[in-house]
């Protein structure tokens, strides 16, 4: 849902990954939140210009190459700290993705500057606004979280090892086989093969150099790739390999093929 005015333009939206409560993408040039609480995590970054806002009676700020995580019922408010307003883009996130334990740290630094954690922000944000892409957006939140809790307590920011599990990769890969066209959430492939979702992530991509997401996604193209050579239409192929509707399949045919799947059916022999 999207709406807009001469000063002020604002999306929202709540995408089909568990423990998203909502995402909201607005730019406010004026407009000046009083203090007010939400029952979920705010995870908040900044793309132009800059936000003022108070947290537990201390002055707060959100440059551009700052991620920051308002716990779930603490009063705060916002406003502009820069001419021209600012734009932002923000996830709120229920309990199941961040713990209760991490409000105290939340509370004291909510204004976390790591250009890990912002860039993957921003790569979950763009996974989440591309309809068919839950699966990326689910894996990128696992790792946000993650991060989030290695940031907050201090004892566990060590790197978290590469621990080979060939096995578990192998039956993540069998099963991502077998549900080419439909396909498997993170949450539920870690309920069938009795693991956590970001070591099935890192499992499989130390077994196999590319993320399950992405190994997916090459599955469904080269079944759209058959499927046009024997003469179906472009919209027919996204329908009948999992993509969400012709520009999903485009999008990810034209970066693994090359060309538009349109292009390569014509040139077909």
């Amino acid at each position: 849902m999207a709406a807009s005015r001469q000063d002020t333009t604002v999306s929202a939206w709540r995408p089909a990954i568990p423990g998203v409560v909502e995402v909201f993408h607005a730019h406010f040039t004026e407009y000046a939140y009083p203090m007010h609480v939400h029952e979920s995590w705010t995870l908040l970054i900044v793309d132009d210009g800059a936000v003022r806002y108070d947290l537990e009676r201390h002055r707060h700020g959100t440059p551009h190459d700052t991620v920051s995580l308002l716990p779930p019922h603490i009063p705060h408010n916002g406003a502009p700290a820069t001419p021209g307003g600012f734009r932002k883009r923000v996830l709120y996130l229920d309990s199941s993705r961040l713990a209760h334990d991490l409000i105290g740290a939340a509370v004291d630094s909510p204004d976390l500057r790591d250009p890990l954690l912002r860039r993957r922000v921003g790569q979950l944000h763009t996974a989440l606004a591309r309809p068919g892409e839950e699966l990326a957006a689910e894996s990128r939140l696992t790792f946000v979280a993650e991060r989030l809790g290695q940031l907050l307590r201090p004892r566990l920011t060590a790197a978290v090892p590469r621990v080979a599990d060939p096995v578990l990769a192998r039956r993540l890969r069998e099963l991502l086989d077998a549900r080419v066209v439909e396909g498997v959430s993170l949450e539920e492939a870690g309920r069938l093969l009795g693991a956590h979702p970001a070591h099935l992530v890192r499992a499989f991509s130390a077994a196999y150099d590319i993320a399950p997401h992405q190994y997916l996604t090459s599955r469904r193209v080269a079944r759209a790739r058959a499927l046009l050579l024997a003469g179906a239409r472009p919209a027919e192929a996204a329908a009948g390999t999992g993509f969400y509707d012709q520009a999903h399949l485009t999008r990810h045919f034209r970066r693994l093929v090359g060309v538009t799947p349109g292009r390569y059916r014509s040139g077909a022999r």
